[in-house]
């Protein structure tokens, strides 16, 4: 019987160590060799502190900064761990709302956004990544149009003239991969480190 086994459970310690070990610290070891940013999170520093990942939104509420996408991501209620709380950006619980488009609660909220945002930009239409979450929650970028709608507010909350911000749009904005793939877009916390510099400026 122990020579029946004994190839299966060498089998089991090779293939453990071969994928479980020597595959991962060799795949790791060349990641961080090639490509040593997107290794280590791709995090963003601002005066040689981590302020956040390229890859992960985060929630800007001042009128002083551009905002993302909605997010839908939650996390574990304090007071009842049975229920759950609205935690934007959460990446602990990356994912979407799963509300279909005829769900009431997401109409509502979709509305109540619409009807702000219509107030603070009246002059244009409403980009539709400014009122929907994203698959994952996390969605760093928007388009930029999304960001372009924003500029009004920014400008006078700052007191900046709109096209020095426009431009900062523009410049922050990435194009089609390979001129092709994707939309183009703007990584949120990118422009905003952009416009704290360009008001320090």
């Amino acid at each position: 019987m122990l020579r029946e086994i004994r190839p299966a459970i060498v089998v089991l310690v090779a293939l453990t160590l071969i994928t479980g070990l020597a595959y991962p610290l060799a795949m790791t070891g060349i990641a961080q060799v090639i490509f040593p940013y997107q290794a280590n999170g791709s995090m963003i520093e601002r005066d040689g502190k981590v302020v956040g990942s390229a890859l992960i939104g985060q929630e800007f509420d001042s009128d002083k900064y551009f905002h993302g996408r909605p997010s839908a991501t939650t996390a574990p209620d304090p007071k009842d761990p049975t229920k759950t709380i609205a935690a934007p950006y959460n990446a602990d619980n990356s994912g979407g709302s799963n509300l279909g488009p005829s769900n009431k609660a997401l109409i509502d909220r979709v509305k109540d956004d619409m009807a702000k945002l219509q107030k603070e930009n009246p002059s244009m239409p409403v980009p539709a990544d400014l009122v929907t979450t994203s698959a994952s929650g996390l969605d760093p970028e928007i388009s930029p149009e999304a960001a372009l709608f924003q500029v009004p507010r920014i400008a006078k909350a700052r007191n900046l003239p709109e096209d020095r911000i426009r431009k900062l749009v523009d410049d922050n904005t990435e194009g089609r991969w390979l001129g092709l793939l994707g939309e183009p877009r703007v990584n949120v916390l990118l422009l905003n480190l952009a416009l704290d510099r360009l008001t320090a400026g």
